[in-house]
Parts: C-alpha cells; sequence; structure tokens
C-alpha cells in the first residue's frame, strides 16, 4: 500500500448548521486505496464528505486534504481544492440541454482548461476509460442509469484528482449495472487515485471487499474485514 496519505482527520468534529453531527472523527485514507463509508440515513455520511470537499468549514480538529489544511483553507482556495477531488453523486447533474461531450467541455473550461484539441484528447481517453468511446454525441436522456454515471466519473477524474468521493453512486441503478460501476470504481483506485464510497449496498462490499468505516452514534468506526 503507498505511504502517500490523501485525508487526514484527527478529532474532528463535524457541524451542519451548528448541531454536532459527528465527533471524534479520525481517519487516514493512503493514494489507491478503496474505502465504503457505511451506516444509516441521517448519520453523517455525506457531511463527512462535504467536509472533505470544502462545502462544510471545518471548525474542530486538524483535517488535510492532500496539501490542503481545511482549519487555514481560504475562500479563494476551495476551487483548487476540489479539483484535486472527483465528485460522484446519486443523482448524476448532467446538463440536459447539451451532449455528453459538451458537458464534459464545460467543466473543464470551468476549471481552466483553454486547448480545445487538449481537451478533446482528455475526453476520449476518459470515455475510452469508462467504457463510453462511441458516446460523445449522445444527450443524457438517449443514456441508460448506468451510462450517465460512468459520465458522472469520467467528469470527477478530468483533472487527475488524488479522490473521488462518490455519494452513493449505485444508489438509482438496478443490481447488474451497480456491480458494473463498482468494478470500474475499483478499477480506478487500482490505477492510484483512492475512492471512498458512501453506500448502503451490501451486496457490493461483499464483492469489492475493501476497507469499511461505519458511521454510527455520533461517530465513526473502522470494521475489520
Amino acid at each position: 500500500m503507498s505511504e502517500i496519505k490523501i485525508i487526514e482527520l484527527s478529532n474532528v468534529k463535524v457541524f451542519q448548521r451548528n448541531i454536532l453531527i459527528l465527533s471524534d472523527v479520525n481517519l487516514t485514507i493512503r493514494k489507491g486505496e478503496f474505502v465504503y463509508l457505511i451506516g444509516k440515513t441521517g448519520s453523517g455520511k455525506s457531511s463527512l464528505m462535504k467536509i472533505l470537499y470544502a462545502d462544510i468549514p471545518l471548525k474542530e480538529g486538524e483535517g488535510k486534504v492532500g496539501e490542503y489544511d481545511l482549519i487555514k483553507l481560504r475562500k479563494k482556495e476551495i476551487p483548487m481544492l476540489r479539483r484535486k477531488i472527483g465528485i460522484v453523486f446519486q443523482d448524476f447533474q448532467l446538463l440536459i440541454d447539451r451532449s455528453i461531450e459538451e458537458n464534459m467541455m464545460f467543466v473543464m473550461k470551468a476549471t481552466g482548461w483553454k486547448d480545445k484539441s487538449k481537451m478533446l484528447e482528455r475526453i476520449e481517453l476518459l470515455f475510452s476509460k469508462v467504457g463510453l468511446s462511441t458516446k460523445g454525441f449522445k444527450f443524457p436522456h438517449q443514456l441508460s442509469a448506468g451510462e450517465q454515471q460512468r459520465v458522472v466519473i469520467a467528469r470527477a477524474l478530468i483533472n487527475e484528482p488524488d479522490i473521488i468521493l462518490a455519494d452513493e453512486p449505485t444508489g438509482n441503478l438496478d443490481p447488474e449495472t451497480s456491480l458494473d460501476i463498482l468494478n470500474l470504481l475499483h478499477d480506478i483506485s487500482h490505477s492510484g487515485t483512492a475512492v471512498l464510497m458512501a453506500t448502503h449496498d451490501f451486496l457490493a462490499i461483499n464483492k469489492f471487499p475493501g476497507r469499511t468505516i461505519r458511521c454510527e452514534n455520533g461517530t465513526i468506526t473502522e470494521i475489520a474485514n
């Protein structure tokens, strides 16, 4: 296992609108690790992820994502932090009025890409990686739910992130498609990008074992495999 630490949280408290959600959170994730985050709805999984991509500010404890110190993070640094993180949501959040290639372009322009030939080259590489090589011209509604989630994963990989945060990425998918997406995320972790995946999908955890962290009773604990 790599010794390079992508995420380090120590004695962190997670607040949501001044309500304490999680306390005494200690977590280290290294380069290329695959980690499941499990727990009931409302147990704090999404709030913990929001701390990591600075959607919720870290007020107590110590936290680092890559070289970014979450306590000292300034507002203007948040976009740079988020380029180090790929985010995969359950509900895709694709722009429905443009093709999936144009969806990718939109994010690239927003994150500083300017050379169109390099952009197209990167899109081609990523679509090949996620199994969508011939689909770039299609609009989201022309794709299955599983294909749309593959676009979201490709989008998350645009800027070669250190980690992918996947919040219930298989929540809207049938079991077979879920396993395809899980397989893809595991392949990504094997290539060096860490993956932290919040899930209720215990079938997936049994099929693709990884470190498992449980949110419960206001804190997190690691479950021995």
